[in-house]
């Protein structure tokens, strides 16, 4: 746990650090919604998630953030995965099928539960990458950005800002408390790995009940900090730091929304590149 990453800027001199957080967060938006589009068939479908995939790992190698990096992330998700086969096989299903035991295991089962791993495996990498490359303070600029045009019926934009901003912030620090946590109640004898469901239970409750206290303590102080620096939400407030539109921030615009369009005319048109290559490759094949 003392590895996972998601949530903390890392500080670097990146091409993607350097882009306006803006752009960031609508990319990341972008990006997300061409991954639940869904496309002709099967492999189509895992086409285009190798292809956004393959996106991710771009923008990973020039923020600078390793592969195991990635991978470290989702250990917590193996045991989501187990669950969410066992729900799709229980669930009622029609179409080919083999038998494991006395179940039936449809391959649309397996299919559905690969989409929502792969689906998963490529948000959380996109949450990393934006989290590990702008600052919570940037983001919080960049949310209230988009909120602007809500001021007019009176919508606390800021406050709201400020909130994703600081639960994003205290995504790390919860994780190093639990780690913490954990490390304090094994050297007492507690066992998290071992032992019977009844025990494995009050180990976990030895977890959720201090982690819990020590959120409500730092919340507490935070707030008391803020407002002995006399924060006050509602007023006017100039800022340090200003944002500026770049030229790359231009061409990550157009590189995000013409990706999006060629995702939503393969999607629309039911395209299959399967289909459309085999003559090329046939035409290279025959060459030789």
């Amino acid at each position: 746990m003392k590895n996972l990453t998601l949530g903390r800027y890392i500080p670097y001199n990146s091409p993607i650090h350097r882009l306006d957080p803006r752009i960031k967060l609508f990319s990341l938006i972008i990006l997300m919604v061409a991954i639940f589009i869904k496309f002709v068939n099967v492999p189509m479908n895992f086409i285009m998630y190798g292809l956004i995939f393959v996106i991710i790992l771009i923008l990973m190698a020039m923020s600078h953030i390793g592969l195991f990096t990635l991978f470290k992330q989702l250990k917590a998700l193996w045991l989501m995965i187990l669950f969410l086969l066992i729900i799709n096989i229980l669930m009622p299903n029609t179409g080919a099928f083999f038998r494991v035991w006395f179940f039936n295991v449809y391959y649309n089962a397996i299919w559905q539960t690969l989409y929502i791993v792969i689906r998963l495996i490529l948000m959380v990498g996109l949450t990393m990458v934006l989290t590990t490359t702008t600052r919570p303070l940037d983001l919080t600029y960049a949310i209230e950005w988009y909120l602007a045009p809500l001021r007019i019926v009176k919508f606390p934009t800021h406050e709201i800002a400020m909130t994703i901003s600081i639960a994003l912030r205290f995504i790390p620090t919860l994780l190093d408390e639990t780690n913490r946590i954990m490390k304090a109640q094994e050297s007492r004898g507690v066992d998290f790995k071992n032992g019977k469901l009844k025990e494995k239970i009050r180990a976990v409750v030895s977890l959720i009940v201090p982690l819990f206290i020590s959120a409500f303590q730092r919340s507490e102080e935070l707030a008391n900090a803020m407002e002995a620096r006399g924060y006050d939400p509602s007023a006017k407030r100039t800022r340090y730091r200003v944002m500026k539109w770049k030229f790359w921030d231009t061409v990550a615009l157009v590189f995000v929304v013409v990706f999006l369009a060629g995702v939503i005319v393969t999607s629309v048109m039911r395209l299959d590149f399967i289909v459309l290559l085999t003559p090329i490759v046939n035409i290279i094949l025959g060459w030789f």
